[in-house]
């Protein structure tokens, strides 16, 4: 069962990324800092990764360095970063946060998003808190295979984004600094993870967005 488990979700994957006719690439306008006051967004929606204290994986730092990357340049006004403790007992956008905050992105501008368990949750739950805040023009500042995933779910949902992932040659690039975050604030006592909660088909049904709780 659990190699049938295995092979489904790699099919999924699979068929997401090659049903689409290219791959994301990042705007060279966006690299390059030289979008006018038209492409400035009010926030930027960065969805979360699994921390493993004290280690960080290059997708987390690319979703983190991009979003730092994009309010650096006047892309993003602000940043709403998503994500629950699902994985590990740290809550994924406060992780997110607090290491931004180490960058120099200044506090005021950052949101944390702390229900969402699954991509297409992250979106939703944002984009909702970005529309409670008055902003308008949203975007989705991810890597490029969940852009292309979420690009496809979102619009089930009606929901008005755009969509500037890094590209692969960014995070090939990427310098990280020596950055030290002090986690327990992202951290949850009696934390269960969401493979002993959920079984296997509910999670997939969260990740199809099966499992949102809306809200008006």
């Amino acid at each position: 069962m659990k190699n049938f488990k295995n092979v489904f979700i790699w099919a999924i994957a699979l068929w997401m990324f090659i049903s689409s006719n290219s791959v994301f690439s990042s705007d060279p306008e966006v690299l390059s800092g030289k979008k006018t006051d038209a492409f400035i967004y009010d926030a930027i929606i960065v969805p979360g990764v699994p921390y493993n204290d004290p280690n960080m994986s290059k997708i987390l730092l690319g979703r983190i360095y991009w979003s730092h990357y994009l309010y650096s340049k006047g892309i993003a006004r602000n940043i709403i970063y998503s994500g629950s403790a699902v994985y590990t007992p740290y809550v994924e956008s406060v992780i997110m946060s607090l290491y931004a905050q180490k960058l120099g992105v200044p506090v005021d501008f950052i949101f944390t998003e702390t229900k969402a368990e699954h991509s297409v949750e992250n979106v939703y739950y944002s984009y909702k808190i970005a529309k409670k805040h008055g902003f308008n023009r949203i975007a989705l500042a991810t890597d490029p295979l969940q852009s292309r995933m979420l690009k496809r779910l979102s619009k089930k949902l009606q929901i008005e984004i755009d969509y500037i992932p890094f590209s692969f040659d960014f995070l090939d690039s990427l310098t990280v600094e020596e950055i030290n975050i002090v986690p327990d604030a992202a951290y949850v006592e009696n934390f269960i993870a969401i493979q002993q909660r959920e079984s296997f088909f509910k999670r997939f049904r969260g990740t199809m967005g099966k499992n949102i709780k809306y809200e008006n």
